[in-house]
């Protein structure tokens, strides 16, 4: 079983950030991800003057900085970039990494950015057409050996070549976030390597449905995904899935009640012992990796994960 850890990149300064790579890289971790925002999504609650910093340069640092792990986004926003920029940018972290960078990529949904900085922001079937769009661009790229022409509503290539290659064979890994069952899971059957269940989207009506971060919701969407498969020819088996997993390390009760009702009904929050049952469950159903989002994410919160829960799966 694999474990990584989403590290905040707002709210926080580059010294924590750095300690938290250091914590991870000396540890049972295997895996760092960070938010892809310009602004932090507290916005609303008047966070827009806290620091943030850029999720792509995060990563091209953790690259140079570190020899085992393996890193992404939680996830990158597609309207943020030019998919062909996407793909450059991320078969040069591959290069810079030695073959550890995973492409997780998202429709993208925080209107406040996009507002804040002048770009678009389309409705959601537009997104979500982009989105797919981007996917296949972005896959065509990753899986060519010659220059790429890509002529498609909203992206276009004239005999785009992608050099250096990423240094992992057959390709680096795309990851699709996201639980929409109609486009994000069918643009997945498509294009994608990996799923992630990401427990921060879990909504009101997925936690009276099937009571927030269970296995019911995961065992749901993974039906989903393989009925997409079915659809488009592709064979299930192909595909991984990952859990990005709120988590709150604590044995005061009212500490832990407090996190779940800020953050939402996909956090999973308590004691050790329980957080390491509820993570057995998710390991017996299949899930590949987990990747915690502890707040804080510092050093001495991962450290304390570290020790008292990873070490458990040892």
């Amino acid at each position: 079983m694999k474990f990584g850890a989403s590290v905040s990149s707002y709210t926080t300064s580059w010294d924590e950030i750095s300690g938290a790579i250091g914590t991870m890289e000396s540890g049972r971790w295997e895996s760092i991800w960070f938010p892809d925002h310009f602004i932090p999504p507290a916005a609303w609650k008047g966070a827009e003057d806290q620091p943030i910093f850029e999720s792509w340069s995060l990563l091209a640092a953790v690259a140079g900085m570190t020899t085992k792990l393996r890193m992404g986004h939680m996830v990158s926003g597609n309207t943020y970039r030019n998919p062909g920029l996407v793909a450059k940018m991320a078969t040069t972290i591959d290069q810079i990494s030695q073959g550890r960078f995973i492409l997780s990529v998202g429709a993208a949904w925080f209107k406040r950015e996009h507002e804040a900085y002048g770009w678009d922001f389309p409705s959601l079937g537009e997104r979500s057409n982009r989105f797919e769009e981007a996917c296949q661009l972005i896959h065509e790229l990753f899986t060519a050996t010659e220059p790429v022409d890509f002529d498609g509503k909203y992206y276009t290539l004239d005999k785009a070549p992608l050099s250096p290659a990423a240094v992992q064979n057959p390709h680096i890994p795309i990851m699709i976030g996201g639980m929409g069952e109609k486009r994000t899971l069918r643009t997945l059957a498509k294009y994608g390597d990996i799923w992630n269940l990401d427990g921060f989207a879990v909504g009101k009506e997925e936690n009276e449905r099937y009571g927030g971060m269970s296995l019911q919701l995961y065992k749901h969407k993974v039906e989903v995904i393989e009925k997409h498969c079915e659809d488009v020819g592709r064979d299930p088996s192909e595909i991984k899935y990952t859990i990005s997993m709120p988590i709150k390390l604590s044995e005061n009760t009212d500490e832990t009640e407090l996190f779940i009702d800020q953050v939402g009904s996909g956090t999973v929050a308590g004691t050790a012992d329980y957080i390491i049952q509820r993570v057995g469950e998710f390991i017996e159903a299949g899930v590949d990796e987990i990747m915690f989002s502890p707040r804080p994410s510092n050093s001495e919160s991962l450290q304390r994960l570290d020790e008292e829960v990873l070490s458990a799966f040892d």
